[in-house]
């Protein structure tokens, strides 16, 4: 890690003693865990309904997922904090990430190298129990591949490289959350749906997308000093991409709703009830960011917009009370 400084950065004035593990904790962003749950798709889509922990299969499939959700949250902590060490001088000229832990000095960066290598070394043997079958099925590593892809995409080619790559930048953070699906699904050993992938590769885009625009507007001239790849972009041309994933969002999970085979199909696709909360919350998405100036942190907006959170838990309601009662 040849480009992080473990030198102090110069502290911000502070009222009171600084707890560094409150600090720590800060920096490895536990909000950011919420955009982990899309490991969840496989099971709560799942053919055999495997969600159902009362049921054949126990709760078995759901601990394993939530060990997935654990490992995930694990490594996306560890990129941040390296992503935060790597990018501490750009993050100071931020007018809000310099608040952050070690941009603003109130962490130590070495503190930050401890805990991410803690964390990298813990998430191993966890993906290994995680993929270990009862006896006498043998050990396969389909989890731990996943997690391993994601780490070394997420953490070290787009830390290093492809964040400043024009649109692969987009591309490879929304590659990160079909990852996580597809781990969802090997660590339950299932199939999952292509059209439930392609859902969230737009989903990535379209949060991805919104989030780019947020930072140009934010920063205005100012933006290439803080995010050199910020340069390549205009707002004209992130709405012209918002407009195409927007439309296709929407298309692809009619799509998905009308073909999913977990759900019964007569008299009709009994997920179609779910669309209109899809709708709405993109909408209501677009109105945060075009109305309000937001878009910049996505798991905030959903933990604080009460129409958006609304529609979200509602959404995921009508899905199980489908799955459950038809």
């Amino acid at each position: 890690m040849n480009n992080v400084s473990t030198d102090r950065a110069t502290p911000t004035l502070t009222t009171g003693t600084v707890n560094p593990l409150r600090e720590l904790l800060r920096a490895m962003r536990p909000r950011q865990w919420v955009k982990n749950a899309f490991v969840f798709a496989a099971l709560a889509f799942s053919e055999d309904r495997l969600w159902q922990f009362w049921g054949e299969a126990g709760p078995g499939p759901l601990l394993r997922v939530i060990g997935a959700f654990i490992a995930f949250s694990m490594a996306a902590s560890a990129i941040y904090l390296v992503n935060d060490l790597v990018d501490i001088e750009k993050d100071r000229a931020h007018p809000k990430k310099r608040e952050r832990p070690f941009a603003s000095g109130r962490l130590d960066p070495r503190i930050g190298i401890a805990a991410a290598a803690v964390l990298m070394l813990a998430i191993i043997p966890l993906a290994i129990v995680l993929d270990r079958d009862p006896p006498p099925a043998p050990l396969d590593l389909d989890f731990l591949g996943v997690l391993v892809l994601y780490i070394v995409i997420q953490g070290f080619l787009y830390t290093y490289w492809l964040k400043n790559v024009v649109i692969f930048d987009i591309l490879v953070l929304a590659a990160g959350f079909v990852l996580r699906a597809v781990a969802g699904a090997a660590v339950l050993d299932i199939e999952i749906t292509p059209w439930l992938l392609l859902c969230m590769l737009l989903l990535a885009l379209f949060l991805g997308i919104g989030k780019r625009r947020h930072e140009l507007t934010l920063l205005e001239q100012g933006a290439g000093e803080h995010r050199r790849i910020l340069q390549e972009y205009s707002v004209p041309m992130l709405d012209q991409m918002m407009s195409i994933v927007t439309a296709s969002i929407i298309m692809a999970y009619s799509i998905t709703a009308f073909l999913a085979p977990v759900a019964p199909q007569e008299p009709y696709p009994m997920l179609m009830m779910t669309i209109p909360f899809v709708i709405y919350a993109i909408f209501r998405y677009l109105y945060l960011i075009y109305q309000r100036g937001e878009g910049g942190a996505p798991e905030d907006l959903l933990l604080r917009d009460r129409p958006l959170a609304s529609s979200v838990v509602l959404w995921g309601i009508t899905v199980l009370g489908v799955l459950f009662f038809f």
